[in-house]
């Protein structure tokens, strides 16, 4: 899964706020989420989100013209690393997380590499985070698009699994509106999840 073309390519515009707003409101999450199960503090998250999206300003242009990044998703997770490697490098010697703060020679932090005594490992959590971010996304713009009425219909009748009569005589309405709630908001779902996705970035 990558984020629509359209928007990563407007965002070579650092003038243009409303869409790095968006951007901002539909990644900031995934990012710091990320940042807080590596271990990072709530303080070293945010400031990696910050630096993730201070460098996407800075080289999203890369993207559009490089192929070597891959996806919008890989790319992004690249950058988040390196970011979440810089917190651990800039922690005083006695801190925690050694094996996550060493560098080999050269310089080149082996976070992608160590062992992790907890097990973890960053590119499955971004996967897990990525679908669950995406899916966040799309239901918050979907909910500013439909009546709250039908959107709590859906949401009892597929996020919270209720049986359709439970939900129809729960809310006060019929199975057959159940049925074309869950049928037009699982539409516009689908859609906004393929708007923010593309085949290729």
């Amino acid at each position: 899964m990558v984020t629509r073309r359209s928007l990563v390519e407007r965002l070579a515009d650092w003038r243009d706020q409303k869409n790095w707003q968006e951007f901002f409101e539909t990644y900031w999450k995934l990012i710091y989420s990320v940042a807080c199960k590596a271990g990072l503090t709530d303080a070293e998250a945010q400031d990696v989100v910050q630096e993730t999206v201070i460098t996407v300003a800075k080289r999203v242009n890369e993207l559009k013209y490089d192929p070597e990044h891959g996806s919008f998703k890989g790319w992004l997770l690249h950058i988040t690393r390196w970011r979440i490697a810089d917190q651990f490098r800039k922690r005083e010697p006695g801190e925690q997380h050694p094996k996550r703060q060493r560098a080999e020679p050269g310089g080149t932090a082996t976070i992608e590499r160590a062992p992790d005594p907890a097990g973890f490992d960053l590119e499955t959590v971004w996967d897990v985070e990525w679908r669950e971010n995406l899916l966040a996304s799309a239901v918050a713009r979907v909910k500013r698009k439909v009546e709250a009425r039908q959107y709590q219909i859906f949401d009892c009748y597929v996020m919270k699994e209720w049986p359709a009569r439970k939900v129809a005589q729960t809310l006060g309405t019929s199975i057959a509106q159940v049925y074309l709630a869950k049928h037009r908001i699982s539409a516009l779902l689908k859609k906004e999840i393929k708007n923010l996705e593309s085949p290729e970035p």
